[in-house]
């Protein structure tokens, strides 16, 4: 069978066998990374293993003990669960006023952090990188590390759990703001610097109005995400509905029908919060 010579001095049998080649060295250096990987997850899983109290293979076949409890529990004193979801609606709504409260702080300071590091729009060009870097360094440590420092400072409440979520929430949304702003156009922000518009003026009147669907699409999936967040760091004394979960997991068996009464409010109202921002979100970006 004759070659047949292509453009740029190849033939297809030289093509062939430089694509069998790419592939072939594709596939090594995937096999040896899978290798790689599959050997770190083993060792990182001995090493855990081994600094676990009770041993993972010890403990594995106990793993659907206390969740049978709860459920067994709860099923036995199902007509109390009811009256206890009702008392713990207070906790329930501090909980929300909590994320509430860190999702409004947050995307604020996120906004402002969004606009002083995007190109082309920062107030201080040079300081772009401090800025950016301060979003890394707010989104990259815990909630819980931040909570529980505050609470070494501020005592324990509702306080130190919305502080450490804004900080969190700040960093988290100005990433994603920022990446929104550089999808803005600068044509109204230039006509209005012509006119002499500070540049509070320019970001207010040019910019947010381009971006404010995706900022409040982010935003209420930010809520979302901060009520599960203000729900844990109650188990660390920030108050909330995750601090009397906390409490009627310390009693043990004869107040799970209170842990299944707490669990149950928590996912209606996460599974309601969810649909509801879905709804909205798909309105504000215009998805159906």
């Amino acid at each position: 069978m004759t070659d047949v010579s292509l453009g740029g001095g190849g033939t297809t049998a030289d093509i062939q066998s430089a694509y069998m080649e790419m592939t072939h060295r594709k596939r090594m250096y995937g096999g040896i990374l899978l290798v790689v990987f599959v050997a770190l997850m083993a060792s990182g899983f001995v090493v855990a293993d081994g600094r676990n109290a009770g041993g993972f293979w010890n403990g594995i076949t106990n793993v659907f003990d206390f969740p049978s409890e709860v459920v067994a529990e709860a099923a036995e004193n199902g007509a109390n669960i009811p009256g206890l979801m009702v008392n713990y609606l207070p906790s329930l709504i501090e909980t929300l006023n909590i994320a509430a409260a860190s999702t409004l702080i947050g995307a604020l300071a996120a906004i402002l952090l969004s606009l002083l590091s995007t190109r082309g729009l920062a107030r201080w060009p040079r300081l772009t990188g401090l800025f950016r870097r301060m979003m890394d360094i707010s989104r990259a440590v815990p909630e819980i590390v931040i909570a529980l420092v505050l609470i070494f400072v501020l005592g324990g409440g509702p306080v130190p759990a919305m502080i450490a979520i804004a900080i969190h929430t700040a960093g988290a949304l100005g990433k994603l703001f920022s990446e929104v702003n550089e999808n803005a156009s600068l044509k109204p922000v230039e006509g209005l610097e012509s006119v002499g518009a500070t540049w509070g003026q320019r970001m207010v009147l040019g910019v947010i109005p381009q971006v404010a669907p995706n900022y409040l699409s982010y935003a209420l999936l930010r809520f979302e995400i901060n009520i599960r967040a203000s729900a844990i760091l109650g188990f660390v004394g920030s108050g909330g509905i995750g601090y009397d979960l906390k409490n009627a997991f310390s009693w043990g068996q004869g107040r799970y029908d209170e842990v299944a009464a707490i669990f149950i409010l928590l996912f209606l109202t996460i599974v309601a919060v969810d649909q509801i921002s879905s709804h909205y979100r798909n309105r504000l970006t215009g998805s159906h």
